[in-house]
């Protein structure tokens, strides 16, 4: 196996490096992965949850779509989004300045994808801050059609602390309050959220739909599963 560090920094959460390796158990393909401290947030052998977050989240939206990504990563799920081509606007927001660099100095291999469609936009920013303050920091009223998140491991796995809180009637309250009529909540998990956050979510949005995604794991020689959770807001007030 050969690997090769990409990229190195040093971030108050711990190390966040870059590299790209050969897996063997898959003739030699390359992989990307992202880790921060002892933590691996993603492979570019696992992309299928990711890419679904943007489906399911877009499925069902009508018109011109106002679309918001919270954790770039790879840029599997921002790719995703774009392949839709109703969304005109998509505002990718990142906790690390570096993550965005690696996407527009090509080091990924989404990173040409994302960062040259000129309908997406890479903001560093800090996801759980700004959706009680507004995700566009030029115009705090504007509203969206779908908020899609993919930052932490779970609710109950968080890579920050302090991003526990979102978790909560409050947070999805906030985020809520973020879309427009019908618009969608979408988030990613990897483990099936607790049926407390749950219902906590079901009391912010109309309807919560649990997603189940399965996909091959060359290391175990089976199935493993990722969760998305589409969660709708009311069209229209009663």
């Amino acid at each position: 196996m050969t690997i090769r560090e990409l990229a190195y920094h040093a971030t108050p959460l711990g190390d966040l490096t870059l590299r790209r390796r050969t897996e063997p158990l898959q003739g030699n393909v390359e992989v990307f992965e992202v880790k921060l401290g002892d933590e691996y947030l993603m492979s570019s052998l696992f992309t299928e949850s990711e890419e679904a977050l943007a489906r399911l989240g877009l499925a069902g939206l009508e018109g011109e779509l106002e679309v918001v990504v919270g954790g770039l990563g790879l840029g599997y799920t921002a790719a995703a989004a774009l392949e839709n081509k109703r969304v005109q606007s998509l505002l990718v927001i990142d906790l690390f300045q570096e993550v965005i660099e690696w996407h527009r100095t090509g080091l990924v291999p989404m990173g040409e994808v994302v960062s040259r469609d000129e309908r997406c936009e890479l903001r560093q920013g800090d996801f759980f801050e700004m959706v009680h303050s507004g995700f566009d920091v030029s115009n705090s009223s504007r509203k969206f059609d779908a908020v899609l998140l993919d930052i932490d491991h779970s609710p109950d796995f968080v890579l920050d602390q302090k991003n526990r809180s979102f978790y909560g009637a409050e947070g999805f309250k906030a985020v809520s309050d973020q879309l427009k009529r019908g618009g969608a909540f979408t988030l990613w998990s990897n483990d099936q959220i607790p049926e407390r956050v749950k219902l906590l979510m079901e009391t912010a949005f109309e309807s919560v739909d649990t997603h189940r995604i399965e996909f091959s794991n060359p290391y175990t020689s089976a199935v493993s599963t990722n969760f998305v959770y589409v969660a709708r807001k009311k069209r229209k007030e009663k």
